[in-house]
């Protein structure tokens, strides 16, 4: 029975749609659909394809769901053999490269280079031959690799039939298959959920699920394809750039880097280093440096190759940011809270360009999921200023029988049990105020800017004054004398004086700000607001039980007891009992104003209001009920625009966002 020609002519047009919509997704980053369309356009050609079979063909978008498991890779050789780069580590070297090569081709004027990032993957040849990927392999040796076809045609990014009319009879073209940040994540978490292999890092999560046996599993993976190049060539003639080149393999279909540039010096190269370094961190992917590679397609060839690496190109690599080193031994930091965190100790090496001897092990079930042991050699990252991380343990390394972590049971800072709270991976001391850890920490979240905001209080000051005996609780900060303060080191009369002064004006707050000095576990800015704003008196919030507190905005189960258990503590009671006994106070004209008159309301705050800080004006907003945002959207109610106001101010006319000057601010907080 013939299939109908309308079938043949809508599953066509399915198929042209969809690959369309996947070129402009994957390719140009300008997606005309939703993904719900998207989805709804590719199940109805899965329908009929489904009902009438016949019409399934091999570079039908339906057709990356993967294949049977396969029982090896075959060996394949390359049409050209797959090279090396040749590295550069620092500027100098990268200016020989250069001065190489132009003595090398006679050139006394500077060099055109075409840079992109060095994504941090596994490298892939693809093979079309009109039009249609026939095969793709992995680099392996450079000359032989392994046919992983079927993995790789279940990747959205790689082009099954290339695009246009005059495509060349056969063309190889190389790139990288990698993972992003975020798939990366999911992935672990997926793999951790179900039980299975945890990977290390995007490289090799990427690379693990190219080499898969069973490509439907390849096809469950959130793998991306970018192309930095072309090896074979046949039938047509390539653009005579580089840059040009890359352009024209974007047209016929391959995704190219988004950050790839066109340079007219060696000086331009280093420049654009630096500036992918700095960048580094907020990219979506791992890098681990920058290819550079001559424009001049001609000059190419006259250049030639050495063995293993052309001499037209050269990758300029960042500093590391995972190494090996050795696990020395597991130390317990005392957090503010109580919270005790493993500290891997290290024998020190170079991460990113600093020199690393510590690194966070985050808890207990990161200890026993990781398997890592005391001796181990470790796998260490660092990524910009994220404090470093053990990664992995290098189990292929590990000699004899080593020594797993163990959690203490007494407070390493003060000898108190330690306990954990159920369903919580976190571990905590008891000893509350009698800990040193957590006295110095709570001080010093009490003195800081969104808290009490006592300026001049810093974190080494308290520490000087904790350690020298002078405060052993936040209430002793207001029984300081000018004589104690200025016997510290490096504080004179004047300094001590200065502090003295903003420890009287401190004790003028407001009462969400107090809460939030207490230092309540979990209680952060805006749950001290909420809780201000819903009872709005300290003794109402000090006697609420669990269920009255669950019913403030932001106050879950978990906070709510929390709360409960901080002030069910008599200790705790009695500190901000003495507290308000040195005169900490807010005005009753201020808890009476925290009303609702501005409830429903969302301002954003740019630019400088004369006599009120940023966070002072938001406070003033959010006492009286409004919400204050950091981004403008047709749901804000005003902008308020102080002297100097950024881009917000500019999104606001554009959105036709109502837009209040310092007068129009202060007539909301006089209505």
């Amino acid at each position: 029975m013939s299939v109908p020609r309308s079938i043949i002519v809508e599953v066509q047009q399915l198929r042209e749609q969809l690959v369309e919509h996947n070129y402009r997704y994957h390719v140009l980053d300008a997606p005309v659909v939703t993904d719900q369309e998207y989805d709804r356009l590719f199940r109805r050609l899965q329908q009929l394809e489904n009902e009438h079979p016949e019409l399934v063909t091999p570079d039908s978008p339906s057709q990356r769901v993967g294949a049977e498991p396969a029982s090896e890779f075959e060996s394949v050789r390359h049409e050209v053999a797959m090279l090396s780069l040749d590295n550069a580590f620092d500027d100098d070297e990268m200016l020989a490269f250069d001065r190489r090569l132009r003595d090398g081709l006679d050139q006394q004027q500077a060099l055109a280079y075409v840079a992109e990032p060095k994504l941090d993957g596994l490298a892939l040849s693809l093979l079309y031959e009109g039009g249609e990927l026939v095969r793709a392999a992995t680099r392996g040796d450079g000359r032989q690799g392994e046919n992983i076809t079927a993995n790789a045609r279940t990747i959205d990014s790689i082009p099954l039939r290339l695009r246009g009319d005059q495509l060349p009879a056969r063309i190889e073209v190389r790139g990288e298959v990698y993972m992003d940040h975020a798939g990366f994540a999911a992935l672990n978490e997926a793999q951790r959920q179900a039980g299975g292999k945890v990977f290390a890092n995007p490289r090799n999560a990427a690379a693990g699920s190219l080499r898969l046996l069973d490509s439907r599993i390849t096809a469950a993976r959130p793998l991306t394809f970018c192309s930095y190049g072309v090896g074979l060539c046949e039938g047509t003639e390539l653009p005579g750039g580089q840059y040009e080149q890359m352009l024209y393999l974007r047209e016929i279909g391959f995704p190219i880097s988004r950050q790839i540039e066109r340079l007219d010096s060696i000086e331009d190269c280093i420049e654009y280093y630096r500036r992918m370094l700095d960048r580094r961190d907020a990219l979506a992917f791992d890098i681990d440096g920058v290819v550079f590679k001559l424009d001049d397609r001609r000059l190419q060839q006259q250049a030639g190759f050495v063995s293993r690496a052309p001499r037209w190109a050269i990758a300029y690599k960042f500093p590391a940011q995972e190494v090996m080193t050795r696990l020395l031994a597991v130390d317990f930091q005392v957090g503010r809270t109580g919270a005790l965190t493993p500290v891997a100790r290290l024998d020190p090496v170079a991460v990113g360009g600093v020199m690393v001897s510590n690194a966070t092990l985050h808890n207990m079930d990161e200890i026993e999921r990781k398997d890592v042991r005391i001796g181990d050699s470790v796998i260490v990252r660092r990524a910009g200023d994220v404090i470093p991380e053990v990664v992995a343990p290098v189990i292929e390394r590990r000699e004899g029988r080593l020594r797993r972590p163990r959690m203490p049971a007494r407070c390493p800072v003060c000898d108190s049990e330690v306990v954990q709270q159920p369903g919580q991976a976190v571990h905590r001391c008891t000893g509350g105020l009698v800990c040193a850890a957590q006295r110095k920490e709570a001080i010093k979240h009490y003195a800081s800017r969104k808290a009490m905001d006592i300026e001049g209080l810093g974190d080494k000051l308290v520490e000087q004054m904790v350690e020298a005996g002078m405060i052993d609780a936040v209430d002793d900060l207001y029984e300081l004398s000018l004589e104690q303060i200025a016997g510290l080191e490096r504080m004179a009369e004047k300094s001590a004086q200065n502090l003295l002064d903003a420890l009287q004006r401190s004790k003028r707050t407001t009462l969400a700000r107090f809460i939030y000095a207490l230092g309540v576990r979990e209680v952060g800015e805006a749950t001290a607001e909420a809780l201000a704003a819903h009872y709005a008196d300290l003794r109402a919030i000090m006697d609420a039980d669990i269920d009255s507190l669950q019913q403030v905005e932001d106050v879950g189960p978990v906070v709510a007891e929390n709360i409960r258990h901080f002030f069910d503590q008599q200790q705790n009671r009695a500190a901000v009992a003495r507290l308000l006994e040195h005169g900490v106070y807010w005005p009753a004209e201020e808890r009476q104003r925290s009303d609702s008159s501005l409830e429903g309301h969302t301002y954003v705050i740019t630019g400088t209001l004369d006599g009120y800080s940023r966070d002072e004006a938001a406070r003033l907003l959010k006492a009286r009920g409004a919400k204050v945002s950091g981004s403008v959207s047709g749901k804000t109610s005003a902008v308020i625009a102080g002297e100097n106001p950024g881009s917000k101010l500019a999104r606001a006319e554009t959105l036709g966002v109502e837009v209040l000057d310092q007068a129009g601010f202060e007539a909301l907080l006089d209505d």
